[in-house]
């Protein structure tokens, strides 16, 4: 928390304690660390020395290390230990120099909590050890020779340079971070959810590459520089993969001579902590001010900043895996347990945390409120977010009184929240996940429906009119008509330009003889697999990917694309690159100059969406005669969805306040020939333009008197009513 010491007359604490002077620290800036606001009197008790440190008890309600004038205030809290002791080890150092256990009157219930006098915060770096029982079949397996990172610690060491193998003693140790960082009046973009176009990306390999051209590749400070770039392309929110410190050297191989890594980071190591791998420079006790400035930059230039968090399992695994944290906190509170005292494993990552425990639930919305008030992030995307609504027996709860929470927390009032709406376990939740008209969702039958229509399935009609609509069979129109988060591709899966290069995937680069990835994507090579110098097929994928993005730019819902779609940013057909710290996971910026057609076309259809609200939202409930929302066949009105159609025709139209007209035409032919299609007909003081033609490599929006009209194979126009 980043709030004032309280300094006043009434305030004794500066001046003495129980009538002894306290020693200003030695290095005086180091302590003036903003802290968690603390009363403004407090009980004043004699402080004890524990080996050579002048102590007392601290401030119960603060977790983690928090420093303040003269010292720093440790708290933790454990339901099963026996005992606590605090750890101080010299910077880098791997054996504590100080040992200084927390007396047991300094507990009160299940938490211990102590100040440590004249510490300098730039000296020294923190651990835990806990003892306790040892009964694994109840689920508790305290070792009290475990070095233990704090659950809140700000800042974790050993692990800012990338690809460094470091023994667990070395990495798993905590920093007091000094929040100083100066906001000032850096606005907020507030940024409507009907108007968001969402941008994943991940911080490493969006810049790591050479061809980025950035001063410091594959850091927050390199993103920063490619701001000017985001804001030209015109998307308006930057969805970051995992910035939570995680250990990429977690399951580190190497095959046929090529290091695998951790690379997207979905194992999370500290909540509270930014991955200090993704710094310029080593921020000693301020850890974080990297990725604020990022964050303010991105608000300051109108771009909203979400985090894709993993709530869902921790980087210590099964059994099998690293003993450095919650394991040794309360193993029985922190991981879904079974009767045995087994993991539960909901997550596909060996463990499943107890997010709806009491505890649990308190961390990770400490958690969330942390990020939104220290580092200002505009959102959230939940990753595995069915996980979050499981009871303790592993059971979906009806009111997850966790996700239930977040939606009505004040911390989190503008803050947007984004779930994944699925598990590892089987539990699939798209249209039904626990919303209180609060939580958006991925809409993963949006992709699966859009890439069948896109690359020709028969059948496959009535659920593209469904899905470009507003999946209004999946979402309430009144009352969740921005829950759905629309894409076909992320992350996870293949790339726009992989889509349809590629039938299968090639995921052997993995280690695991291609048994890896989904075996189901819903893609098209068009007659080739891989690259090809055919110049008709290269054509025809080109005319796809234009398809794909102009479809999901005139689709109701929020849209997100992968960073990279825009210049045919390809991964060589891996559709699981998770341990690819390469160029097949990074991007190859020459493929920008290479495809400049491509991502003009993706500024051109951007733009397109921002000035046709009707695309975005019901406005007023249709005009010149049409609903709001309506299909059509090759004639107007008479939709055709037989199994072997794949022509699709959605009207939008409304009326603005101010009294100007919103008709939009959308007509996408997935048939291998041409067809003659007729407009619906307009009022006689409206006439249709063709605003986009995906058959045309450059678009220019040009008036069509007729309302018949032809439309080419494979293809895609839009047309607009204007004056």
């Amino acid at each position: 928390m980043a709030v004032a010491w309280r300094r006043g007359k009434e305030n004794t604490v500066d001046k003495k304690i129980n009538s002894q002077p306290v020693k200003a620290p030695e290095t005086p800036p180091a302590q003036e660390a903003p802290v968690a606001v603390l009363p403004r009197t407090i009980h004043l008790v004699p402080m004890d020395r524990i080996n050579g440190f002048e102590v007392r008890p601290g401030f119960y309600e603060i977790n983690g290390a928090t420093a303040i004038p003269g010292g720093v205030n440790f708290t933790v809290h454990s339901n099963g230990a026996a005992s606590v002791e605090l750890l101080l080890f010299h910077r880098t150092a791997t054996e504590p120099f100080v040992s200084i256990p927390f007396p047991q009157h300094y507990r009160i219930g299940n938490v211990y909590s102590m100040i440590v006098f004249k510490l300098n915060i730039e000296e020294f770096e923190y651990a835990f050890r806990v003892d306790g029982p040892y009964e694994p079949e109840k689920g508790l397996i305290f070792d009290k020779n475990q070095y233990l990172l704090d659950p809140y610690a700000r800042a974790v060491t050993g692990q800012s340079q990338w690809g460094v193998k470091l023994a667990p003693e070395q990495r798993y140790k905590a920093r007091v971070v000094k929040d100083d960082f100066e906001w000032g009046d850096t606005p907020r973009p507030l940024i409507p959810m009907e108007d968001l176009i969402i941008y994943e990306l991940h911080v490493r390999g969006f810049t790591f590459d050479p061809s980025s051209g950035v001063v410091h590749p594959g850091t927050f400070a390199g993103l920063q520089e490619k701001i000017p770039y985001l804001k030209s392309l015109g998307v308006n929110a930057v969805e970051l993969m995992p910035i939570f410190e995680f250990d990429e050297m977690q399951d580190y191989r190497e095959v046929n001579g090529k290091k695998l890594y951790n690379y997207w980071g979905y194992s999370t190591v500290s909540f509270f902590s930014p991955n200090t791998s993704y710094a310029a420079s080593t921020e000693y006790n301020r850890e974080g001010n990297e990725l604020k400035r990022l964050i303010q930059e991105f608000n300051r230039n109108g771009i909203e900043v979400y985090l894709d968090v993993v709530f869902n399992h921790t980087a210590e695994g099964n059994e099998d895996g690293p003993f450095f944290s919650f394991k040794g906190f309360d193993n029985n509170i922190y991981y879904l347990l079974t009767p045995e005292g087994h993991y539960y494993n909901f997550s596909g990552c060996g463990n499943t945390l107890n997010c709806n425990h009491p505890i649990v639930h308190q961390m990770i919305m400490d958690c969330l409120r942390y990020w939104v008030t220290t580092y200002r992030v505009n959102g959230f995307r939940f990753d595995l977010a069915s996980i979050l609504g499981r009871n303790e027996d592993g059971s979906p709860m009806n009111k997850p009184p966790l996700l239930q929470a977040m939606a009505f927390d004040p911390i989190l009032g503008d803050v947007k929240l984004i779930a994944e709406a699925w598990d590892a376990g089987g539990l699939y939740q798209v249209g039904t996940f626990p919303a209180w008209n609060r939580w958006a969702e991925w809409n993963g039958r949006y992709r699966d429906d859009m890439r069948r229509y896109i690359k020709g399935d028969g059948g496959a009609a009535q659920a593209a009119a469904l899905r470009i609509s507003g999946s209004q069979d999946i979402y309430e129109p009144k009352s969740r008509e921005n829950a759905s988060v629309n894409f076909i591709t992320c992350h996870d899966g293949f790339t726009l330009y992989d889509l349809y290069a590629y039938n299968e995937k090639h995921n052997d680069a993995n280690g695991w003889d291609n048994t890896d990835g989904s075996n189901d994507n819903k893609s098209w090579n068009c007659g080739i697999e891989g690259e090809t110098d055919d110049p008709a097929v290269n054509a025809l994928r080109r005319r796809l990917m234009r398809n794909a993005f102009a479809l999901l730019m005139c689709s109701r819902g929020i849209p997100m694309f992968l960073a990279g779609d825009e210049f045919c940013n390809t991964q060589f057909g891996n559709n699981n690159a998770y341990c690819q710290d390469n160029i097949t996971s990074w991007l190859d910026w020459s493929l920008l100059e290479k495809n400049q057609d491509m991502f003009q076309f993706f500024q051109y259809m951007i733009a397109l969406r921002k000035q046709w609200r009707i695309l975005r939202k019901n406005i007023s409930g249709g005009t010149c005669g049409f609903p709001d929302v309506s299909f059509h066949g090759v004639s107007p009105w008479q939709p055709h969805f037989e199994d072997h159609e794949r022509y699709v025709g959605v009207l939008f139209s409304g009326r603005e306040t101010d009294g100007s007209y919103q008709v939009v035409y959308v007509a996408s032919n997935a048939y291998w020939e041409a067809l003659n299609v007729r407009l619906p007909a307009l009022p006689p003081f409206l006439h249709w333009e063709i605003a986009a033609d995906t058959w045309e490599t450059q678009q220019v929006c040009r008036p069509h008197r007729d309302r018949d009209f032809i439309i080419q194979p494979r293809s895609v126009k839009i047309f607009v009513a204007v004056p």
